[in-house]
């Protein structure tokens, strides 16, 4: 195994950890969770006791203050073993993430101890019934009543929905084009409900549903930052999120998938040998190897640069975000895709696995940011400087 440049000692022992919980505790769920689209809520104390749904937070909170790369790397050995799990970690990390780079000293303590508490998860709002990558269109709107704030919207496709104990909201604030705030909501809010879970190609398991707010009302304690400041979270921290996010869980599936078909195709003998013999096989195990290293080395090394640049991300890396997030995405899709023909009627059989690896793939070309929308962002951005 190549020694991993990006990593110093810290976090390649997290990522060991993480390989051998995963390997004890998430990956035997795998199928049975799939199967019967369970969430598997005994996960969260087991996840809780191994520190894993606390990392982004500051160290006096209990938590690790956890780098981008490192967040990518626990997410990146969660996606290997049970791709379902990722987003759920994801969708907690993000409202941690934000909350430690944007929010104020008293906001942090309440926030990080009430989800200390007890092993919890967390939700981020953002999608809309009528949109999702172009944000500046929502129209959940939160207005000041003296000193609360009343919301009322729908946030659709919402993962952790429903089961998260808190939810950070983007909402509009008024009707210019910046008039964007983030909110954080307990659970038990009056004014809030959910809608019925939803019923998904992949990722089965995994809760997801609308998020309704009905006037519910907040202290001005509840939101982070200030007035104003949603959009700017949104842009330079939230769409950060990316590279360690969306890139780095379907890393993990591209890499379980291309173990499963290495595997089966040094086993499987036709016409007295084994099929990865055959230049049609071998040069489809070589091209998925090569198109799995490539994301890895673009992937950690958008996170270092974040990591360097967080909280004012400039759009150099930005854009390098989205490279990561279409790379490594369109590249597990295309590994799980071929493991499945490798595998041949096995491939198509629920046994093997790799037909639950392509189907939770294909989610992540679509969510945090379609990749059609990464490639329109950097299209511009590439016509812009040579303008």
């Amino acid at each position: 195994m190549l020694d991993e440049i990006y990593f110093d000692e810290s976090t390649a022992e997290i990522r060991e950890m993480v390989r051998r919980l995963a390997a004890d505790h998430i990956t035997p769920l795998a199928e049975e969770c799939d199967a019967a689209d369970r969430f598997p809520e005994e996960l969260l104390p087991i996840l809780s006791d191994a520190g894993l749904l606390t990392m982004p937070m500051p160290e006096e909170y209990g938590g690790i203050n956890a780098s981008a790369q490192v967040l990518s790397v626990v997410l990146e050995e969660i996606g290997y073993s049970y791709a379902t799990m990722g987003p759920v970690l994801l969708s907690t990390y993000s409202p941690l993430k934000i909350v430690a780079e944007a929010g104020k000293p008293h906001q942090q303590e309440a926030f990080f101890k009430s989800m200390t508490s007890k092993p919890s998860i967390a939700a981020f709002c953002l999608s809309e019934p009528h949109c999702g990558s172009d944000a500046r269109a929502m129209k959940t709107m939160a207005v000041k009543k003296g000193d609360q704030w009343q919301i009322n919207g729908t946030k659709r496709w919402i993962t952790n929905g429903g089961v998260a104990d808190w939810y950070l909201l983007f909402s509009r604030t008024g009707k210019e084009k910046n008039d964007f705030a983030v909110f954080v909501v307990h659970k038990d809010t009056k004014g809030l409900s959910f809608g019925n879970q939803e019923k998904k190609m992949g990722l089965k398991g995994g809760p997801i549903c609308d998020v309704i707010f009905e006037d519910v009302m907040v202290p001005d304690e509840c939101l982070i930052g200030e007035v104003g400041d949603g959009w700017k979270i949104l842009d330079g921290v939230a769409n950060a999120m990316r590279c360690w996010g969306a890139a780095a869980i379907t890393l993990g599936i591209g890499r379980a998938a291309y173990d499963i078909a290495a595997a089966y195709a040094n086993e499987r003998e036709a016409f007295g040998q084994s099929i990865a013999r055959f230049q049609g096989i071998g040069f489809m195990l070589a091209d998925m190897a090569t198109q799995l290293r490539a994301s890895q080395l673009l992937v950690r090394d958008t996170n270092w640069r974040v990591d360097r640049e967080l909280p004012n991300v400039s759009y150099d890396t930005l854009s390098q975000v989205g490279m990561a997030k279409i790379q490594a995405t369109d590249t597990a899709m295309k590994v799980t895709t071929d493991a499945v023909q490798i595998l041949g009627g096995y491939g198509y059989m629920r046994e093997y696995h790799v037909e639950r690896l392509m189907r939770d793939a294909k989610a992540f070309q679509i969510l945090d940011g379609s990749n059609q929308i990464q490639r329109h962002i950097l299209s511009r951005e590439i016509v812009k400087s040579f303008s």
